[in-house]
Formats: C-alpha cells, structure tokens, sequence
C-alpha cells in the first residue's frame, strides 16, 4: 500500500467543470476496485501462506517474504517510474498497472517454483508502485474541492474491503478449492477491471513538459513532514510484522483453521475505522490518529497475553482492525496536509517508506518467527508503537487538522 507519488503538478485541483457538481461515484468505485485489487495482492498470501509453503516446498518463514518482495518491488521503482510516466494520460498509466496485477497474479497461480513466484510477487510490487503514484491524485482531481477528501476516502475504502471480504474469501478458497484458484480468480478481476477503467472513469492528462519537482529531501525540512514519516514508517513495520504471519500465530494458538474468520472480523472493523475516520477528519486528524495508535497498541498487549480464549483473540483482532482501518487514509492526508505546496514530494517520500517498512516487516517478522516463536509477534508490535504514540501525543508538527 502507499499513497500517490509524483501526480502532476496541480493534481489537488478538481478536474475542469467538477465545482458544482457532486461526486463521479462510478468513477471513484472504479478506482476503488483498483486499490482494492492492489491490497488484496499484496496481502492475500497472509490468509494462505501454510498452504503455499507446503505447496513450494519452503518454510513459513521464507514463504512470508512473498509479501517482502511485493513491497520492495514498490519501493524501489515507485519514484522512478512515477517520474519517467509523469507525462503519460492518467488512465493510460492505470490501464497498464491493472494489466501488470493481471500478469503476475497468472504467473503466481500456475507457478511451482518459488524463485519464479517471488519474481511474480516482484512484478506486482511494481505495478503496485504504478497503481499507488497516481489513484489518491486522481479521485481529488475527478472530485469539486469542496468533497476531494470524501473522494480519496471513498478510493481508500478498497483497503478494508481487501481486508474484510477479499483475504477472509480468498482463505477460505484457499482451503476449499487451492490458493492457485484464488489468485486466478485475481486475474479474472483485474482483467474485468480494465473493461470498467476504460469504459467509465474520464481521462486526466500527465504532468506538463518542463514542470517542476521539489526534490525528496527538501521536503524533510517541511515542519511536519517528517513526523509524519516517522510515524508511518513505524507504524506499518509494526502492523506488517503481525499480519503477514497471522495464519502462522492462529497456527500457535491452535486456531489455524479459523483464519478466515478472523480475518473477516479484522476486515470488518477496518470498515468501520474508515467510515468513522472518514467522516471526522477534516476536524480531528491528529486526535484520530493517535486514536488509530492506541487501539493497535491494546490489541496486541491482548494478544501478546498467553490465553486460551478465542473470545479474546476475536476481541483484540476487532480492535486491531478498528485501529488500521483508517490509518492509510489518516497518514496519506497528514503528510499532505503537512507538505503544503511540495505535497507530491512529500507522498513521494511516503509511499517509499511505507514500502520500506512493509518489506523490513516481513524480514523482521521472519526472523522473530523462526528464532523467538509466535509469540513474539505481538510484543514486537506493541514496543513498536509506543514511539508512535509519543510523536502524535506531544505533536511534532504532525497536522491536527486538514483545512480544506
């Protein structure tokens, strides 16, 4: 997941003729199903990892960094190949990151080897980065200024609907049909996708010849900026350092075969954060944030517990859920409200480091899984957060507001 890099300059700006009309709903559903299709990618492995390590013939461990390599590929090509496509049409670029999703998710299902999987996994970490430079500047561009906050929110809703309905069925698949069917089934969607795209969501043009960029470094002198970096960096290392290997600490608690489950209830909550965040955070970003913090926090001190109630992991994964739900929303709207003019910059340096952190979040929870157990998993994610907490609690020039 990330937020758009280098979208054209001006890309805040509502389409022409968009004041004064509402929301271009099918539109924004379009490119809703697109970051759905994107988080659903990146994270379905979570929900079938046992039975792709088993089916590849490597470990747990080393399956988990099919969700690493996903997030590398984003990282390390998000910001050239946002700047080397900057002048391509807007729905030319998302035409050609679906067809990529639809590629690799082929490869990956008929794939029996795993270095050619994670070369797939690979490839759609660079669609990914295709996807992710320019969906949040596209519902603001399609959207009257007065609602391009509702229209990014609407656009982000596709995160917890991967979660809630798209990882909680894809397990469930998984275990009745194969994983291979689930992520063929991906490619079904992505390639339904690109009719949608095309037939229904108008054009924007790229980035004008010889427009400027502010370079990603100056934009850490921002006041902001890089409190908001901060806390995204680790915040998502600490949620992906858990969720990646979730369907292994189910396997722990003797509740393996209720990963789906849990994972609808985690993507259920999810939908309920980003509706309530949604709706308060023009007013409350900085409280909502630090709100989003705390609750993740407390469910991993439940699950961190050593206890035999499924009651109590269910409770603590709603929480967990409620928590991240809106947290991309939230992190997107904080680094942009605190990069002020130079806020394509500052998505760039965002979007980086959010897939920086997914990618160390795998390794690390790779490696606490195979030296310290499950059981680490939780406690890891709740020493992690207490900085995360202090920084948004005391302010740092994290935005409290947006002021639209």
């Amino acid at each position: 997941m990330s937020t758009h890099t280098t979208e054209p300059t001006g890309s805040s700006e509502p389409a022409e003729g968009a004041e004064g009309r509402g929301l271009p709903l099918a539109a924004l559903l379009a490119l809703a199903t697109a970051v759905f299709v994107t988080s659903l990618t990146e994270t379905l492995p979570a929900g079938v990892l046992p039975a792709m390590s088993a089916d590849l013939g490597v470990g747990e461990s080393a399956m988990g960094q099919s969700v690493t390599v996903y997030a590398v590929g984003t990282a390390l090509t998000a910001i050239p190949l946002s700047a080397a496509t900057s002048g391509w049409r807007r729905k030319r670029l998302l035409l050609t990151a679906m067809a990529g999703f639809a590629a690799a998710n082929t490869v990956t299902a008929v794939s029996t080897d795993y270095s050619l999987t994670m070369a797939a996994r690979f490839v759609a970490g660079v669609a990914a980065g295709l996807a992710w430079a320019l969906l949040a500047g596209y519902a603001r561009r399609l959207a009257p200024a007065r609602l391009q906050g509702r229209a990014i929110a609407i656009v982000m809703t596709g995160i917890p609907v991967a979660l809630s309905l798209g990882v909680p069925a894809g397990t469930f698949l998984g275990e009745v049909l194969g994983w291979r069917v689930t992520f063929t089934l991906m490619t079904v969607l992505a390639v339904a996708l690109l009719g949608w795209i095309a037939a229904g969501v108008p054009d924007q043009p790229g980035q004008r010849r010889g427009a400027g960029r502010v370079p990603i470094l100056r934009v850490l002198t921002i006041p902001g900026v890089t409190s908001v970096l901060f806390v995204t960096l680790v915040f998502v290392l600490a949620h992906t350092i858990l969720y990646t290997y979730i369907a292994t600490f189910l396997d722990g608690l003797g509740m393996g075969g209720s990963t789906d489950l849990v994972l609808l209830v985690f993507g259920v909550a999810s939908l309920a954060g980003i509706w309530f965040v949604g709706a308060r955070i023009d007013r409350r970003l900085r409280a909502l944030t630090l709100a989003s913090a705390l609750l993740v926090a407390v469910a991993a001190s439940l699950l961190a517990v050593p206890a035999d109630s499924p009651a109590l992991v269910y409770a603590a994964v709603a929480l967990w859920g409620l928590g991240w739900g809106g947290a991309p929303t939230l992190l997107q709207t904080a680094v942009t409200d605190a990069g002020g003019d130079s806020a394509d910059a500052a998505q760039a340096a965002l979007v980086t480091l959010w897939n920086a952190a997914m990618a160390g979040g795998g390794v690390a929870g790779g490696v606490l899984l195979d030296h310290l157990g499950t059981g680490s998993l939780p406690w890891s994610v709740l020493l992690l957060l207490v900085p995360v907490v202090v920084v948004v609690a005391r302010g740092h020039g994290f935005p409290a507001g947006a002021k639209r």
